[in-house]
């Protein structure tokens, strides 16, 4: 009868594709497959008011959590504010003379718009209206200019401060300034990657990706020591305020957060577009994407209560063992699985999935020498889900990332186009998977020197 919770996950993953927002469906199956478990003497009914304890002891009294409405705020109001829009004319103007330029400088206001929100549809979208328009005006190569907008836009899932890393660490019971610390190196190196990848194909073949003409970068008169200290040095200032803060152990990342939403304010104030009605929006629009993700946050821990109280763990230790795959192989099988995943589901249903149920396994796996700890092993594993779920926005039939892009293109832009150009994108993702599979290094060795073993 224990796998009545390997039905409940089926449910969960097929409901995932009724469309209906991802908080009620697992709220949703929580109940009736408790209600069932009742019905068969598998959960007691006195169970469910220990929900009322994992909602408020657990998600709503970790002060961890309130970091993520203070970094989406910031995300959201420097986007609305357009100081990440003169961000990013600002990089382009400066590699105007780099083979793929326009396209280097999307790649690089991704790597800097990743460090300021995890809000990943918001990055693809502003990136679409501001940089795709140009790239094709520059008759650049449309699958390269949709294939770098919708990878450079999806780099907040891994670069510190994500929201994914700060909902990871609390379902995982782990350190989320460690966290942050382990995606720095993977973060930046994929990022290095799309910027060497534009650089030799703009010098093998300049047709798809030629530079701006002198009449084309001319920044309406302002002079580029103007342009510069007014566009980048202050976000970037921003930025390095919000992550040194937590690198050097000055802030813990809910302190790093207020820093960044007050910072953002001043910016804005500075800028000359601070408004009400323009903070009204910012407001409306965080209030808004952190009661999505806080009901999500609740249903989860809910549900993997009752998945759990239903011998979920179990079924699946006992799959596993059955199966004798090994360390390397239980492994291989998550990577490859939630890599699949991200063909259907987005990022967060996909953590609601893998996670709860197959960290602790993970966490018991013995990797010998390459991997002495066990404790960092559970990071290790943190930080390739992340890197790996970076796939799921872009792989279609369901990647978000895409459907993003092609909202905000100019109408001549088609989705096979989209298709094509992410294709590149993906293999450099998984490039950068096996290498940190390879060596855990880059994902542990910043977090070893910084806070020691």
């Amino acid at each position: 009868m224990s796998h009545i919770s390997i039905l409940m996950f089926v449910v969960l993953a097929a409901l995932f594709f009724s469309g209906f927002p991802v908080g009620f469906v697992l709220g949703g199956v929580t109940i009736w497959f408790g209600m069932l478990g009742w019905a068969l003497d598998m959960f007691s009914p006195t169970e469910f008011f220990n929900f009322m304890y994992r909602i408020w002891g657990g998600a709503a009294d970790n002060i961890v959590l309130i970091g993520a409405p203070l970094f989406i705020f910031m995300g959201i109001l420097l986007e609305k504010s357009q100081i990440a829009a003169d961000l990013l004319r600002c990089l382009q103007i400066l590699l105007r003379r780099v083979p793929g330029g326009l396209a280097l400088g999307v790649a690089i206001m991704g790597t800097i718009m990743a460090a300021t929100t995890g809000i990943i549809g918001a990055s693809v979208v502003m990136l679409s209206m501001l940089a795709l328009p140009a790239m094709l005006k520059q008759k650049y190569d449309t699958g390269l200019a949709t294939g770098i907008v919708s990878a450079s836009g999806t780099l907040g899932i891994l670069i510190p401060p994500s929201i994914m890393l700060v909902i990871m660490g609390d379902m995982m019971q782990i350190s989320t300034g460690k966290l942050f610390l382990g995606a720095v190196l993977p973060g930046l190196m994929l990022s290095a990657f799309y910027v060497i990848y534009i650089i030799v194909l703009a010098w093998l073949k300049p047709h798809l990706a030629p530079p701006l003409t002198d009449d084309e970068w001319q920044s309406d008169g302002e002079s580029l020591t103007r342009l510069v200290l007014r566009a980048f040095v202050p976000p970037t200032v921003l930025i390095g305020l919000v992550l040194g803060s937590i690198f050097m152990g000055w802030a813990t990342p809910t302190e790093a957060a207020g820093v960044g939403a007050a910072g953002a304010i001043v910016l804005t104030i500075f800028s000359g577009r601070f408004s009400v009605p323009l903070m009204s929006d910012a407001v409306r629009t965080s209030a808004l994407t952190i009661g999505m993700v806080f009901l999500i946050i609740i249903a989860a821990a809910c549900f993997s209560y009752v998945f759990r109280s239903l011998g979920g763990d179990d079924v699946i230790h006992e799959m596993l063992d059955s199966a004798g795959l090994g360390p390397w192989g239980v492994l291989a099988l998550l990577l490859v699985g939630v890599f699949l995943l991200g063909f259907f589901f987005d990022w967060l249903e996909i953590i609601l999935i893998v996670v709860p149920i197959f960290a602790p396994i993970i966490a018991g796996l013995d990797f010998g020498d390459h991997l002495p700890g066990k404790v960092e092993a559970i990071y290790w594993f943190a930080i390739l889900i992340a890197i790996n779920l970076q796939t799921s926005f872009l792989t279609p039939p369901f990647g978000f990332a895409l459907f993003f892009v092609k909202g905000a293109a100019p109408p001549s832009v088609r989705m096979e186009q989209i298709y094509k150009g992410i294709i590149p994108f993906v293999v450099l993702q998984v490039l950068a998977l096996i290498i940190v599979v390879i060596y855990p290094d880059v994902a542990l060795w910043l977090p070893r020197t910084l806070l020691g073993n």
